[in-house]
């Protein structure tokens, strides 16, 4: 703890929505600080989006998705990190580090415990009289569907996106009849491993929608089975065509579990598992029996297929927020100070540098969006910077603002590459020691008040 910390004597909580990795990361860094957190997650159990993946591995190392002040407060349970070069899996992830952080923090954990609303006590988001002054009041449904409001000095956001995929739309409402055809179409990569899963895809076509590392994973997953099922095919609808940059980095990725991720696409396309159809911006799904067509906004037809995967990314959760008074960017919906340095229509891997309280403050003093959320509908995020910026917030919430605005670490230059990779193959992933590519080699940047580092190199 820094010896410029002041510990508080509210007695108020202050409360964390959600148990994921920058969620549980926060409570640490809370008690580190001497402050109260109160924890609350929908699920039964730590991590509940991570382990909705477990079958997929991360881009990052076990080195760079660990908190120090959640390893901290592990380390007197006989706790011992993987080892720090490896690629963990969500589930990896999930059980050794996640779960025991949670159930060291006890009973400042809160399972089954869904957060319907946040509001200033007493105040709308209209009323202006003495509204700093009022603690939060945070309304919350439980599993067995009884209400509860509980009060809190402060409210960090760590819901994630996870609950809220992106449709396949190409205006970024739902495609025509997408909605009635719902149980033939994915939002998220299939495991393959699991029979029931394995068996909806085997021996037929599956449209994949979406150009990032998830529609990767999935033609790669779904070329695999195509060896043992050879009816099995994927038909990849892009929205643009297919360029030099299409898949990715490759053996130039500085990040090198998702440049192999990105060359087992290419691999499975040019095997014909799978075929590339290019321009396609969806706008209909029709019926045709037991199977789907979709239907371009230029009037093309593709042949029919038997499942939709649609990877087309995420979108964070507003609704619970409605009543506090959130300071966001119109085409991002992340706070308006972080926007500028992740939005991909200017930074086409990012060129993002560490950042927190200040770029993630609202005009509503004491609320906070962290981790993916933060980012909005930016694609990619590294766990990080997601510690860090709890750090830098649990500082200010302290009252140690020189901490707070004195943000330093250790990542790629290019820090929003990083993202939450799916990536099955750790023996290729470390076996690429290429440089160059997206992301510089890490460098320790030493940000000042909204100064941004100068970067060497780009995209």
């Amino acid at each position: 703890m820094s010896t410029n910390s002041v510990p508080t004597t509210d007695p108020l909580p202050v409360v964390v929505i959600g148990a994921g990795p920058i969620g549980l990361a926060a409570a640490a860094h809370l008690v580190e600080r001497g402050l109260e957190p109160l924890v609350l997650e929908a699920g039964t159990s730590a991590g509940t989006a991570v382990r909705d993946w477990a079958h997929v591995r991360l881009f990052s190392p076990w080195a760079e998705v660990t908190d120090p002040a959640a390893e901290k407060l592990l380390a007197p349970t006989g706790w011992v990190r993987s080892d720090g070069a490896a690629y963990p899996t969500g589930g990896d992830w999930a059980e050794h580090y996640l779960q025991p952080l949670a159930d060291v923090l006890g009973d400042k954990v809160r399972y089954g415990v869904t957060v319907t609303g946040v509001a200033r006590a007493g105040r709308d988001r209209i009323v202006d009289a003495d509204r700093d002054e009022q603690p939060f009041t945070v309304h919350v449904e439980t599993a067995d569907g009884r209400e509860e409001r509980l009060t809190a000095r402060a409210v960090i956001d760590a819901s994630g996106t996870w609950s809220t995929p992106s449709p396949m739309g190409t205006d970024g409402l739902p495609a025509l009849g997408e909605k009635t055809a719902a149980d033939r179409i994915s939002y998220r990569v299939p495991d393959l491993k699991d029979p029931a899963v394995r068996a909806r895809y085997a021996d037929k076509r599956t449209a994949v929608i979406g150009s990032g590392a998830s529609a990767f994973t999935a033609l790669a997953y779904l070329a695999d089975l195509a060896k043992d099922e050879p009816g099995t095919h994927a038909v990849w609808i892009l929205r643009r065509g297919i360029g030099a940059n299409t898949f990715g980095g490759g053996e130039a990725d500085q990040l090198p579990a998702r440049g192999a991720l990105g060359l087992r696409a290419k691999e499975a396309v040019e095997a014909g598992h799978a075929s590339a159809v290019t321009g396609f911006r969806t706008q209909a799904v029709d019926r045709e029996g037991d199977q789907l067509v979709l239907v371009a906004e230029d009037g093309r037809r593709l042949d029919p297929v038997d499942q939709v995967i649609v990877l087309t990314g995420f979108r964070p959760d507003l609704s619970f927020l409605s009543e506090v008074r959130l300071g966001l960017d119109e085409r991002l919906q992340a706070p308006t100070a972080l926007a500028p340095l992740i939005d991909p229509n200017v930074h086409s891997c990012g060129t993002v540098y560490p950042h927190g309280v200040n770029e993630l403050s609202h005009p509503e003093q004491g609320v906070y969006l962290v981790g993916m959320k933060s980012y909005g509908r930016a694609p990619t995020f590294l766990a990080m910077t997601g510690y860090e910026q709890v750090r830098s917030i649990t500082a200010a919430l302290a009252g140690d603002q020189e901490a707070a605005e004195r943000v330093e670490l250790t990542l790629p230059e290019t820090g929003v590459c990083g993202g939450a990779g799916l990536y099955d193959d750790p023996e290729a992933a470390q076996s690429n020691e290429s440089d160059g590519g997206c992301c510089a080699a890490p460098a320790t940047l030493q940000i000042g008040i909204g100064a941004p580092a100068t970067t060497a190199g780009g995209c």
